[in-house]
């Protein structure tokens, strides 16, 4: 790691000016990605803008649904009881991630940019065009088991890792960001993280010296009957290979509005629109959910090592689908 100066803004123009104007600066909060990847070498900063005194909290019910401030910690609005008993699916997300020490210092905002664990990227001593590019991606045929399926090119087929963004995306969340000249503007979580392309580098809306105020979530019928399964390699602590985020509105047997998203197997957030326009309007059945999840994963193009996640995804769907209608 570098050395690095350290500024604690107090206000929201502030930091955003300083990382704006300060070649090489970041903001950091709860900082358990950031400082990982200084640590590695992956990330260089030379100056840190400590961002916990600004006013980016709360967990409240709006006249629209729901609003998160951006430094609010992944574990109080995991526990939160109007997330636990509305937006389930957020809840489950927040509490099946990291371990409870990391939840209790991470921030949702920080949560929703954290970076790849592809080993490559994390390996200066590999090249990586998400480092560097143009250098190559030697994931392309080596180590792939826990890469994406979803979402890749040429250049990049590392996988997104978090699980609360994936949970967010199936319920429309909007992201609010704040620029160095105080503009605000809103975007879709469906479009704020991007696909690699030929651009692996840049994984995210965000351009420089902007910061994520909050997010939003509309409410729904949907949201109140969801859930998120996760399958991984251990019971906890550890990434997802798989998993998926559904909320059901199903009136007499007749999913009425359905949501999708999996994680674990695409380079950004993978909601499926597809996936929910098979639903929409069909009855809650095994056939149902299991044409949904083919239509879910029918993109795929899967690596030689990690081909088993395509059915993997679809078992996960389907089961995510058919927990949540037994409780419609």
């Amino acid at each position: 790691m570098e050395n690095f100066t350290y500024l604690q803004a107090s206000q929201a123009k502030e930091a955003t000016a300083a990382v704006h104007d300060h070649k090489g600066a970041a903001f950091i909060a709860g900082g358990t990605t950031l400082l990982d990847l200084m640590k590695l070498n992956v990330e260089n900063h030379n100056q840190l803008v400590d961002i916990n005194m600004l006013a980016f909290k709360g967990v409240e019910q709006t006249a629209d649904g729901l609003r998160i401030g951006a430094l609010e910690r992944m574990s109080d609005v995991g526990e939160n009881p109007l997330v636990v008993q509305q937006y389930p699916v957020i809840s489950q997300s927040l509490l099946q991630a990291a371990s409870p020490q990391l939840r209790n210092m991470a921030s949702i905002g920080g949560n929703l940019l954290q970076r790849t664990r592809c080993g490559y990227f994390r390996d200066t001593a590999f090249p990586c065009n998400k480092r560097q590019p143009g250098s190559g991606c030697p994931a392309q045929d080596g180590e792939n088991r826990n890469l994406a399926i979803l979402g890749g090119s040429k250049a990049c087929i590392a996988t997104y890792p978090g699980d609360l963004a994936v949970a967010l995306v199936a319920l429309d969340a909007v992201v609010l960001l704040e620029n160095a000249k105080g503009k605000q503007r809103h975007v879709p979580l469906l479009d704020f993280h991007l696909v690699p392309g030929n651009t692996p580098q840049r994984e995210t809306v965000i351009e420089l010296g902007e910061l994520i105020v909050s997010v939003t979530v509309p409410a729904a019928a949907h949201a109140r009957k969801s859930m998120y399964l996760k399958v991984r390699d251990r019971a906890s602590y550890a990434f997802a290979l798989v998993s998926a985020a559904v909320g059901l509105d199903v009136q007499g047997g007749q999913i009425r509005s359905a949501r999708v998203a999996l994680g674990g197997v695409g380079t950004k957030p993978w909601r499926s629109l597809a996936a929910e326009k098979i639903l929409t309007g069909a009855p809650a059945t095994e056939a149902t959910f299991r044409a949904a999840a083919a239509a879910a994963v029918r993109e795929a193009q899967p690596r030689e090592q990690n081909r088993f996640k395509i059915e993997l995804a679809q078992n996960t769907l389907v089961r995510a689908l058919t927990d949540v209608a037994a409780k419609a």
